[in-house]
């Protein structure tokens, strides 16, 4: 374990593998209530580690404002074993499930962190990988938040045992992972069709009859650029949002507009703000959303 100020980075084991991660603390955490740990997922892209999401996002700047800690982890050969069965990581049988929850148990054990509320974030991989923790760890995990990847279909007959807060944002624009259902652009031996993933709004409907959700509860608010329907009344009080960005491409809304990509970029709102917005008052204990 290696500190440069307020980054820690780390090393564990995990099925035999060496798996590593980044913590950052905040500069002052809140004395009212427990420190909250927020995990951020990158997505695939070959040799890409947790460091490209602290590049691209502004989770460093909300540690402060907010009180949270936040994990940069680095997936196996920059991808996760997300369940869709087209990754490296799920060929290899990496178990992604197992690390995270890992990190949890350790940021509890370091720094006190509740280990029964954490905040999973991920982008297009780290979206889908971000859904399978969720489900397969929801002891763990209070709130998931899915940028631009929906619920994979194989994970329709996981049951997990606690409910959990969604917030869930996906451009209409997005071609690499359309905002309706869609496959994985790895397809089969003779181009066989492969890890099919819900809609943005099929995935909004999953998570809200896991939770328990309240359909009389919906508020939908309409702006120029997007449109937000939240459902509450949860279990534990936990909610679901569906957030479709106009025109938005695959792509973090508020990133820097990058010439080399071609994709749209939302400047309505940062997406690690409206994260840490939304989960702030989500942070429930399991023994509150245990379903």
């Amino acid at each position: 374990m290696l500190g440069d100020g307020d980054l820690v980075a780390c090393e564990v084991r995990i099925g035999g593998r060496h798996r590593r991660f980044t913590i950052r603390l905040p500069h002052a955490a809140s004395d009212e209530r427990p420190m909250a740990l927020v995990l951020v997922l990158h997505g695939n892209q070959w040799n890409v580690t947790g460091q490209v999401m602290r590049e691209w996002t502004t989770f460093d700047r909300q540690s402060d404002v907010w009180g949270f800690a936040v994990v940069y982890p680095d997936g196996l050969g920059g991808c996760w074993a997300d369940g869709r069965g087209v990754t490296g990581a799920d060929t290899a049988g990496v178990d992604d499930v197992a690390f995270l929850r890992t990190i949890i148990d350790w940021s509890a054990d370091r720094y006190g962190i509740p280990a029964d509320r954490a905040v999973v974030a991920g982008m297009s991989n780290g979206a889908f990988m971000a859904h399978r923790v969720a489900l397969e760890a929801s002891d763990r995990v209070a709130v998931v938040a899915a940028i631009a990847g929906g619920l994979p279909a194989a994970l329709l007959d996981t049951r997990p045992t606690h409910a959990v807060s969604a917030l869930l944002i996906h451009g209409t624009a997005d071609l690499i992972s359309p905002i309706g259902p869609g496959h994985s652009r790895r397809r089969g031996p003779r181009g066989r069709l492969r890890g099919r993933t819900l809609s943005l709004h099929e995935t909004a409907e999953h998570w809200q009859a896991t939770n328990r959700c309240l359909p009389e509860a919906a508020e939908i608010r309409t702006t120029e650029f997007s449109s937000r329907t939240r459902a509450e009344g949860g279990v534990g009080g936990t909610q679901v949002v569906a957030w479709t960005v106009f025109g938005g491409g695959h792509n973090w809304p508020g990133a820097p507009i990058r010439s080399e990509w071609d994709e749209p970029t939302t400047q309505e709102f940062d997406g690690a703000e409206e994260i840490c917005r939304f989960a702030e008052p989500l942070l429930a204990s399991a023994a509150a959303r245990r379903l």
